[in-house]
């Protein structure tokens, strides 16, 4: 039974030059042979490596290398044929971010650049699901930076801020542009037990533009107005003053904001440029925004899940769509004005 069994399954993955399925169905159905799954093993084996033949994506992605020879082998082992390759990045010779020059000509910039590239690279999890979520978020935080007049790239410090996640930071930072309290108040996002604006893709991305354009104000550039989202007006100011230089490239910072400007600048590259980056998406591999409709709101709702249902969805629906309600009840005692989302009517 065994050696019919294991005869079958390598002439099942012999035409379709597939050692590791052969080898993987094997460790399979060693493991199964003594029940009666081992025998729908066998049905099986070969439908799922006809599917695999027919997957025009699947061959695409799976070609293997001139001169190279595939060898079946029954071990639970799979000698390797082909070593991991790994290649570094190639950085372009001339790049811009915020619209302004970045001096790659100097080396130590094109090497903290270049550490960023690589680190981001090959963080290829993390990546990819930034590339996904940037399918779903993209259109409005691109909308308010334009509304605003700030050039588009700011998108690319949110996701070095948060990577498109409403999460807390460990000193107390929330939301997609990870604002701290005090300075979330300073420009315009309300706080309470019941709404954190925090968490408000829209709302947050207008503080964030009043910040960034104020600091332009102030430091004259970009570049300036983005390492000081990191480490502060005052900061970034005091050391501009104790160092006598006018440029970000030029500056002493902590390790974190001198950081923080090429870990933005490699996420513009990669997602620029995701197949020369190793990225390979195709539209229906990102997420979207789903069909929405806005309410407006000027009342109290005792029961976010009972308003919910009303609306024809659900108390989850309501919250992932809406993160900024931070509790069951939105009580509104001073009669705000709010603009739910809730999913479009079919």
């Amino acid at each position: 039974m065994v050696n019919h069994a294991v005869q079958y399954l390598y002439l099942s993955a012999k035409p379709f030059n597939r050692p590791d399925c052969f080898t993987h169905l094997f460790d399979l159905f060693m493991m199964l042979q003594k029940t009666q799954m081992a025998l729908l093993l066998l049905v099986v084996s070969k439908g799922i490596l006809q599917a695999q033949e027919h997957n025009p994506r699947y061959i695409k992605e799976l070609q293997v290398e001139p001169n190279t020879q595939a060898t079946p082998t029954i071990s639970r082992t799979i000698v390797p044929h082909m070593p991991l390759k790994i290649f570094p990045p190639n950085l372009p010779k001339t790049f811009t971010l915020f619209g302004e020059k970045v001096p790659l000509e100097i080396w130590d910039v094109r090497e903290r650049f270049d550490r960023e590239l690589l680190v981001n690279t090959y963080m290829q999890g993390s990546t990819s699901y930034i590339i996904k979520l940037m399918g779903r978020w993209m259109p409005i935080i691109e909308e308010r930076l334009k509304a605003h007049g700030v050039p588009d790239d700011f998108k690319y410090l949110c996701i070095a801020e948060s990577a498109l996640q409403n999460q807390t930071s460990k000193a107390g930072a929330v939301g997609f542009w990870q604002f701290m309290p005090g300075t979330a108040s300073s420009f315009g996002l309300h706080m309470d037990h019941e709404v954190d604006e925090r968490y408000h893709p829209e709302k947050s991305t207008d503080a964030a533009c009043r910040y960034l354009k104020q600091a332009y104000d102030k430091f004259g550039n970009w570049t300036a107005a983005a390492a000081s989202y990191n480490c502060g007006m005052g900061g970034y100011n005091g050391a501009l003053t104790a160092q006598g230089e006018s440029s970000f490239y030029d500056l002493l910072l902590p390790e974190e904001t001198m950081r923080y400007i090429f870990r933005i600048a490699a996420l513009k590259f990669i997602v620029e440029n995701p197949q020369r980056s190793g990225f390979h998406f195709e539209e229906d591999d990102v997420y979207h925004l789903f069909k929405l409709r806005r309410e407006t709101i000027q009342f109290g709702v005792g029961s976010l899940i009972a308003f919910a249902k009303s609306k024809g969805t659900n108390y989850n629906t309501l919250k992932m769509l809406n993160p900024w309600l931070r509790d069951k009840t939105l009580s509104n005692s001073k009669g705000r004005t709010y603009t739910i989302l809730l999913p479009a009517a079919p």
